[in-house]
């Protein structure tokens, strides 16, 4: 009796289990595995943003190292899932800070411009540093002229402008860079506001730039509007209850939040409330259309039903980036070095 409860027990669970892959298969539900972890010379210790160039397939990561004064960009090949080489001369991680209040450490927004072959770098000396890809260097430094780090970033393509924030100075402010004479051409600050800023996009359609903005203990969350050539706020969409950290937009419009809430970029409507999401990045991959969030319960979220479609355990970093070309996850983790997911 004994061993036919056991064979019994056996049997139940695999009638289970195949149930579970035929539901997942019927649902089209994808199940996401790790295929590769990248190791990184010396080790993976503190980092901050990621993106992805699908048009050279490079995966750029900003590697804070541990460190004062070793920090870097990691440089990955997202075809061969290869760590390829890394970019010295960024800040690495400061502790204490010698300016109290804010945060010092670098590298941090990491923002890749294939046109120009040239990434945008956030450092936590208030600077953007520009690298010369085909030189493996940095070549321009540019102050924003904050005492804290500069930080997350977004490129206007049409008129050759990078716009980033200063979450941690008081008050915090964003500054537009020209991509042709690297210079400073404006700045937005945001006067009376204690709270940090957070991830920019561009619209190519309405050609604007948008900032997401966390709640405060005064003001609720929402999406800023900055015209990119008076460098004034246009617009601002209240996020309601939701505090927005990262945000990722689509083609058709639709704008997510990291925090769960779903706009329409032209009026600011609230579209959908996704439940779950709320973490720091969050990556729009047109090469499966769905949105990518970061950190603890990273998930996937299906662009056009809002609903969470998988989660991908052990892709447990704040940050990640997905090669379109091959629908590739790179998720950094700390201590283990730069994870890779793919749907099976």
């Amino acid at each position: 009796m004994k061993r036919i409860g056991i064979l019994l027990v056996l049997a139940t669970a695999c009638l289970a289990g195949l149930v579970s892959v035929l539901l997942a298969q019927s649902t089209g539900a994808p199940n996401y595995q790790l295929i590769t972890t990248i190791p990184v010379p010396g080790g993976l210790a503190g980092f901050d943003i990621s993106w992805v160039d699908p048009g050279s397939q490079r995966f750029y990561l900003a590697d804070r190292t541990a460190t004062k004064g070793t920090g870097r960009i990691d440089v990955v090949d997202t075809q061969a899932n290869q760590f390829l080489y890394t970019i010295p001369g960024f800040a690495g991680n400061v502790f204490p800070s010698p300016k109290p209040g804010c945060s010092v450490s670098g590298p941090n927004g990491v923002l890749a411009i294939p046109q120009l072959n040239q990434l945008y770098v956030g450092d936590g000396d208030s600077t953007v540093k520009v690298v010369d890809l085909a030189a493996k260097a940095v070549v321009a430094v540019i102050s924003t002229g904050g005492n804290c780090r500069a930080d997350e970033e977004a490129y206007d393509s049409f008129d050759h402008i990078v716009m980033i924030a200063n979450p941690n100075d008081t008050p915090p402010f964003v500054t537009f860079i020209s991509t042709d004479t690297q210079k400073v051409v404006g700045k937005y600050v945001y006067q009376g506001r204690t709270g940090g800023l957070e991830q920019p996009v561009w619209n190519p359609l309405t050609r604007r730039f948008y900032m997401s903005v966390p709640t405060t203990d005064t003001t609720i969350g929402s999406v800023d509007v900055f015209n990119p050539t008076t460098y004034t706020i246009e617009n601002s969409f209240p996020t309601a209850s939701c505090s927005p950290a990262g945000l990722a937009i689509t083609a058709n419009q639709r704008m997510m939040t990291s925090c769960g809430v779903v706009l329409d970029a032209r009026t600011g409507a609230i579209l959908a409330t996704v439940g779950g999401p709320n973490t720091d990045q969050i990556w729009y991959n047109a090469g499966d259309n769905r949105f990518y969030f970061g950190g603890p319960g990273t998930g996937a979220v299906d662009a056009d039903t809002y609903q969470v479609v998988a989660t991908i355990p052990g892709a447990s970093g704040h940050t990640l980036a997905v090669d379109p070309n091959n629908n590739h996850i790179f998720a950094p983790v700390s201590g283990s070095g730069i994870r890779v997911f793919s749907a099976q």
